[in-house]
Parts: C-alpha cells; structure tokens; sequence
C-alpha cells in the first residue's frame, strides 16, 4: 500500500526550454505571407473539385 502512496505524487515542474527565434528581412517576411496566401488559395479552389480517391 505505502507504494501505491508514492506513485500519485504529484509530479516535479519542468523548465522551459529556450525557444528559438529567427530573424528574416521584410522581403522574406512578405514573399512567405504570399506563398501562404497561394496555398489557401489552392486549397479553397480544390474543394470544390471531385476527388481523385477513386482513380
């Protein structure tokens, strides 16, 4: 009994970890927020065609 005691211990906080961050010029920044926005934009298309499953 006095191990079933232990094992619902609450456990210890972890660290958080260091979160990286990357730095990209305006241009870069822009050209992926265009190349997100095609994306969706395909993908809003595609729906409304029939699938290909069946092939």
């Amino acid at each position: 009994m006095t191990e079933n005691a232990n094992q619902f211990k609450k456990a210890p906080k972890r660290k958080k970890e260091k979160a990286r961050s990357v730095t990209v010029s305006p241009e870069m920044r822009q050209a992926y927020a265009d190349l997100i926005k095609q994306k969706e934009e395909r993908e809003e298309y595609a729906k409304h065609l029939p699938s290909e499953k069946g092939r």
